[in-house]
Formats: C-alpha cells, structure tokens, sequence
C-alpha cells in the first residue's frame, strides 16, 4: 500500500471510530497498523476500537504493545487497565491505573 493510499484507509478509519462503528474502524485500522507497525498513534486508535467493540483479548495485546515501545505512554495505560477490569483481571489492571494517576495527576 502506498502512502497516499495508507493515509486514506487510516481517515476512513477514524470516520468510522467517530461513527461508532468499531467493528469496521478496527477492520481497517488493522490493515494500516500491518503495514506501518510502529505508528504507536494509529495503534492505540485500533486498540481504542477493539476496546469499544469488546474485542478485549486484541484489545490488551495492542495496548502491551504500545507500552512495549512507548512505556510513559498514560492513556496506554489507563485502557489496560480497563480492558483488563472488563475481563475480571482486577489485579492485573489496577497498576495500570495508579500508573495512569501518577502519569497525569489525577
């Protein structure tokens, strides 16, 4: 995919997140993050749209693997821990949390 091309696929991406539409926003937006893998931004939005649409199991692995290349990364750290608050991992979400808290202040 060129850039143009890649460019593109990734706006209609976000039109369909602003929709609601997460299914498809994450359909696309998986197709963009395979081709530019260290676009931490367009993966944290596939990560935000597997969030939305309960695909949480693809959603926590796209958010380690923000956290992997961008640790300070706050937000990251806050829809970890409540992807994995929304799976029952109560434990393994609140450091995540705290992290996010210390990160932003609040």
């Amino acid at each position: 995919m060129n850039t143009t091309t890649l460019a593109e696929e990734y706006r209609r991406g976000v039109l369909f997140f602003e929709a609601k539409d997460y299914i498809t926003a994450a359909r696309i937006l998986a197709g963009v993050v395979a081709e530019d893998p260290g676009n931490l931004s367009v993966r944290l939005l596939l990560a935000r749209a597997y969030y939305h649409s309960a695909q949480l199991g693809r959603a926590e692995a796209e958010l380690r693997r923000v956290l992997e290349q961008e640790p300070a990364e706050a937000y990251a750290h806050l829809l970890l821990g409540r992807t994995l608050q929304r799976q029952n991992r109560g434990s393994e979400a609140l450091p995540h949390v705290r992290m996010h808290a210390v990160m932003t202040g609040s």
